[in-house]
């Protein structure tokens, strides 16, 4: 999913920004597009170390896979232990980098925010949605957000629902608790005549 976000600056000047979900082409920088809240990729970073030891204890439990032996089984069983508790740990890491702000300036963790809206911890690549990458960098940066559109371009891997040039609202899933903190006091406004997909 791609985005655009209009801005004004304190200058009164308009502009835009534009953002990608997720990774684009295996990286999460790319010049032209605002950078992800939380660049989960950079070279030696604790989910890229705990990555390589998830790989590691997955060799090792493929190694045992077969084996009959009381002692096999003992450890197969240990290791699959370790590699729950690994990975949950990782993935509770890997929210706590991610916060967020408001027009107001107040910054609140991903955690929170899921935890505020549903009881539960967020779901997997919460945070990495165009909407609230293309809203940090506008407020980090002091600009006011006007108008904002995601797109779908390109093959769709995962969803017959998503087409090519169409417009979407943000996902509900990993979104609006993100969303419902960052737009707090914003007057929004829903286009009625929004196009159902860009022109070819």
């Amino acid at each position: 999913m791609f985005g655009v976000l209009v801005v004004k600056s304190a200058q009164d000047e308009l502009g835009f920004l534009a953002a990608f979900s997720g990774k684009l082409a295996n990286s999460n920088q790319h010049a032209y597009f605002v950078p992800p809240i939380f660049d989960s990729l950079t070279q030696g970073s604790f989910l890229n170390q705990g990555m390589t030891e998830l790989t590691q204890i997955n060799q090792e439990i493929k190694a045992l896979h077969g084996l009959s032996t009381a002692e096999s089984h003992t450890r197969r069983v240990q290791l699959l232990e370790h590699r729950k508790n690994h990975s949950l740990g990782l993935q509770e890491k890997l929210f706590d980098q991610y916060h967020f702000l408001n027009q107001a300036g107040q910054e609140k963790s991903l955690r929170h925010l899921f935890k505020k809206a549903s009881g539960k911890n967020p779901p997997a690549g919460a945070g990495e949605c165009a909407a609230p990458k293309l809203l940090q960098y506008a407020f980090r940066h002091g600009l006011k957000p006007l108008a904002l559109a995601e797109f779908w371009w390109g093959l769709s891997p995962k969803s017959t629902n998503w087409k090519h040039g169409h417009y979407y609202p943000a996902c509900q899933e990993k979104c609006a608790p993100i969303l419902a903190h960052m737009l707090q006091g914003m007057a929004l406004e829903q286009s009625l005549n929004f196009p159902p997909h860009l022109p070819s």
